[in-house]
């Protein structure tokens, strides 16, 4: 990889490194997204990047701020996630590519319709959805992080309309995408191991990242939680019009 590519990339993470921070998700639907769209790496390499880089986001951003997660949802929440984007990833290897396109689609429908209707107007729900809701929304988050190297929609968008305050939805979505990380690094890890390059470009990022984090948790964009919100399911639109674009290519 040349050293401009390398470059591209360290500037493309800090930028979803920032997003992350103020907003509890991004890094790997930007990072993912802007390098496979312009061609500056393969999506497993960077997925696997973006999986370490994204330890080390949470590593910075949580401790200070642990007080903020509800751990009863969260605790229920990842009961669902981490094994299912185990399953994720072993249906992937046995999923032909038109089968994988299908659910690609039919997920960015789903994500496009629910970012409009709520973008219009992101309004909350006024009492807590049940734990059987958070577990069955984790579940399908951590399939579509397996399948898609994307679990950020549905619980992002799930956890959006919860009647909390910004900062608690932010610093729980932190750790369950840390742990979402954390469970598919592993799995690789145990199955095929990490490749030399993949170390070398991670160990460059980290310090890029450690420093935006901060700098973003010290200086905020001046948005209100309602602005923010919104911020949020219009960019739900924009990954589902982008995941919809993505499938029917490879269908057509």
């Amino acid at each position: 990889m040349s050293l401009v590519t390398t470059g591209l990339l360290i500037f493309v993470i800090a930028l979803g490194t920032y997003f992350q921070t103020i907003t509890g998700f991004g890094l790997a639907m930007i990072v993912i997204g802007v390098s496979s769209g312009f061609g500056l790496t393969s999506v497993p390499f960077i997925a696997t990047v973006v999986s370490l880089i994204s330890l080390v986001n949470s590593a910075v951003a949580l401790p200070r701020h642990l007080h903020d997660i509800d751990w009863r949802i969260a605790n229920t929440t990842l009961l669902g996630i981490v094994p299912s984007s185990i399953i994720g990833v072993v249906l992937l290897n046995y999923l032909n590519t038109q089968a994988t396109a299908i659910l690609e689609f039919l997920l960015g429908a789903v994500i496009v319709y629910s970012g409009v209707s709520f973008a219009l107007s992101p309004r909350q729900l006024k009492t807590p959805s049940s734990l059987k809701r958070f577990f069955s929304v984790g579940f399908v988050s951590g399939l579509c992080g397996g399948l898609f190297g994307m679990p950020g929609p549905p619980l992002i968008f799930h956890m959006y309309r919860q009647p909390m305050s910004i900062a608690m939805v932010r610093h729980m979505l932190l750790l369950m995408f840390a742990c979402t990380a954390f469970s598919r690094t592993f799995y690789e890890v145990i199955t095929t191991g990490l490749p030399k390059e993949t170390l070398s470009v991670s160990a460059l990022a980290i310090p890029c990242v450690a420093i935006v984090t901060l700098l973003a948790q010290r200086f905020p964009p001046p948005l209100s939680a309602f602005a923010l919100r919104r911020i949020t399911f219009i960019t739900l639109v924009i990954i589902g019009l982008g995941l919809i674009w993505g499938s029917l290519k490879n269908l057509l």
